[in-house]
């Protein structure tokens, strides 16, 4: 490590310790040519690879902005977006690679946003997975409706499962009614 204050190339570390939770190190180090003393603080970097094959460091404002269009319109607020930002960042960290496919990131979002909220979850889904058709859409709206049924959780009004439609016996109409006509 370069020092500072007089660019002699080299440095010798006289103290590591952690920091925010093992997420970066801190390092004191000693310049023995000048003999000044600095603290370093070192991060591992996270990649992510584009589908052209390109990798670029995980930008965690990048999810914010698109898990932001989705939520457009909803109660969400921002503080609920960076923690999202933050749990996704956390999911792929926890995954212990150094670089990531983009497509795993758009999979480390789906979860937590659908927690958050679940129309925003529908229209990322949508784009992200690139639905085609209305069944698509059925199909991801039932999955949440049967989500909901089995965990007991109240869905968001308009994924309410239906009753099913009491059954009648008969017809309401007599038979003598029927046959008049």
């Amino acid at each position: 490590m370069r020092c500072p204050f007089c660019h002699n190339p080299d440095s010798r570390v006289i103290d590591s310790r952690e920091a925010d939770e093992g997420a970066t190190t801190r390092r004191r180090r000693s310049c023995p040519a000048c003999g000044r003393r600095f603290t370093t603080v070192e991060e591992a970097v996270l990649a992510v690879v584009k589908r052209s094959g390109v990798s670029e460091p995980f930008n965690r404002s990048k999810v914010v902005a698109g898990v932001r269009r989705a939520c457009q319109g909803r109660p969400v607020d921002e503080d609920q977006l960076q923690q999202l930002a933050q749990q996704v960042e956390d999911a792929i960290r926890a995954s212990g690679v150094a670089e990531v496919p983009s497509n795993e990131v758009g999979l480390a979002i789906l979860q937590p946003l659908r927690e958050l909220d679940e129309v925003a979850y529908l229209r990322f889904a949508s784009v992200y997975r690139a639905f085609s058709s209305v069944e698509d859409f059925e199909k991801e709206i039932t999955e949440l409706r049967m989500r909901h049924h089995r965990g007991g959780t109240p869905p968001l009004p308009g994924l309410q499962i239906e009753p099913p439609a009491p059954r009648r016996r008969g017809s309401a109409r007599s038979p003598s009614a029927a046959r008049d006509g």
